[in-house]
């Protein structure tokens, strides 16, 4: 992820960005595998058999039918099925689209929201750790700055709506969604670290005891990585996030010099955290307070 600093300088991106051709082989993936999982298995089995056919009356005994001529036929069989538009005629739609994606009001958000800030600094396939069924909208615009999303909520429905909106907004590549009950520490099955952008809904956690609350934190904390930023989202009545504050020590607060005076009606703004890009240096700390 880019920094301030790097965003208002030259520097360039660390990570090239996917080119057209590779989001158009996902999209064609994503509705094929999408096709198969959505026929029955005689259905499948017919088509397979339809693949045989094909194979055996254009190849006229030179090729050895193998499982991947199989499932290469079975593929093509099915493009032509759902007529699946070509390449030239997708980019020309896609270019479209994923400009929209880009911008918060596609997801419902303010156009000046903090994650409206911040997404101009996501590099392709930076990590990105989206907690709670109020970080939905979150998750959809980081995924179309191509970061790498995992999606942790306990609501079953919420995480199948997520994927399911993924997949027909062709985001589905680099996301992943989990249904799981929260802790003191991140689910084991999750293996996450070197985190780039962590974003949070008090809500998941505002049941928490403080002392696992804190713990929560400190686990998300150690599995981001210097410069990092979290995001805490203003979703949940009552827990603001000015109040976890106190948990972040020694992270620098991102302020917005745009902000509007917040009226009575209004939520609370969302809170902007960004991890030291070097960890202070204890070794000299324990020198300077022994002389």
């Amino acid at each position: 992820m880019l920094s301030v600093a790097d965003l208002r300088g030259t520097a360039r991106r660390r990570r090239a960005p996917y080119s057209d051709k590779q989001h158009y082989q996902e999209y064609i993936l994503q509705r094929i595998e999408g096709y198969k999982n959505s026929i029955g298995r005689d259905e499948l089995l017919r088509l397979g058999d339809e693949a045989a056919g094909e194979l055996a009356a254009t190849s006229e005994g030179q090729f050895v039918l193998t499982e991947v001529l199989m499932l290469e036929t079975v593929d093509r069989l099915i493009m032509k099925r759902l007529a699946l538009r070509p390449y030239r005629r997708w980019r020309a739609q896609f270019i479209k689209l994923r400009e929209a994606q880009r911008t918060p009001t596609h997801w419902g958000l303010e156009p000046a929201c903090a994650l409206g800030r911040l997404a101009p600094r996501v590099e392709p396939r930076d990590g990105v750790l989206v907690v709670g069924t109020g970080g939905e909208a979150a998750a959809y615009l980081l995924a179309a700055h191509e970061a790498a999303v995992t999606f942790v909520a306990a609501d079953l429905g919420c995480v199948e709506r997520v994927e399911s909106r993924m997949a027909a907004e062709s985001l589905a590549s680099m996301f992943e969604g989990y249904v799981a009950q929260l802790g003191p520490c991140l689910p084991p099955f999750l293996d996450l670290d070197d985190l780039h952008i962590v974003v949070i809904d008090p809500a998941a956690i505002a049941d928490f005891a403080p002392s696992t609350r804190a713990q929560f934190l400190g686990d998300v904390q150690r599995r981001s990585r210097p410069g990092a930023v979290h995001v805490i989202l203003g979703s949940c009545p009552g827990l603001a996030p000015e109040s976890l504050r106190a948990l972040y020590d020694g992270w620098n607060a991102e302020e917005d010099a745009r902000r509007r005076r917040r009226g009575a009606s209004r939520r609370p703004d969302d809170l902007v955290l960004c991890k030291p890009a070097c960890p202070p240096d204890t070794r000299a700390a324990r020198i300077a307070a022994s002389i």
